[in-house]
């Protein structure tokens, strides 16, 4: 597996190597080892699927507090995202910044978001299916996120606020200024 470290100091891109012959392909999608080589010590315990119906639709943007906070394993299973990650570490010379990778069934990469940052992604195409391990449970009494199209992040998704798809509770988050937490 190839590791590539990315613009913010944390998340990691990582690409399986596929092994291939006449019936397809093999690949190793997750080598503890590898990742504790490379300093992911993360110890996944639950595993997350979501499929996404249409093109445009932003999940996100995502993150538990302290004590339940998670790191993520991302990767996609079926179609295309434009994944997302904001860096949430108030000690961080990089807060408030984010990060995007293309992330594809194709190609099969994946991407490791550790604690302290939001994340979210738009699929790029319909029947998108998402899949990606957590290192602590889903405890909906610590989780938060940001607004998804907050313009003080500047991100640019590949989607209008018009055309979007996103759940009411994420059209709901409040913008980075606005959050009451962040990371130390």
């Amino acid at each position: 597996m190839d590791v590539i470290s990315l613009s913010l100091d944390g998340p990691l891109l990582l690409r399986p190597r596929r092994h291939g012959d006449e019936r397809g392909w093999f690949a190793e999608t997750y080598r503890r080892d590898v990742l504790a080589a490379v300093g992911v010590e993360d110890h996944f315990i639950q595993d997350n699927q979501s499929m996404s119906v249409r093109a445009g639709t932003v999940r996100g943007l995502h993150f538990q507090k302290p004590r339940q906070a998670q790191s993520k394993l991302v990767r996609v299973l079926a179609g295309a995202i434009l994944d997302v990650v904001v860096d949430l570490r108030g000690s961080s010379p990089t807060f408030g910044r984010h990060l995007t990778v293309e992330l594809d069934a194709a190609r099969g990469e994946m991407l490791y978001v550790p604690h302290g940052f939001a994340h979210g992604f738009c699929t790029l195409t319909q029947e998108t299916a998402v899949a990606y391990k957590c290192d602590a449970y889903y405890a909906p009494a610590h989780e938060g996120g940001v607004v998804w199209n907050d313009p003080a992040l500047g991100i640019a998704w590949p989607v209008t606020a018009a055309d979007a798809v996103v759940s009411a509770k994420d059209a709901a988050l409040p913008r980075l200024a606005e959050l009451a937490y962040v990371f130390p």
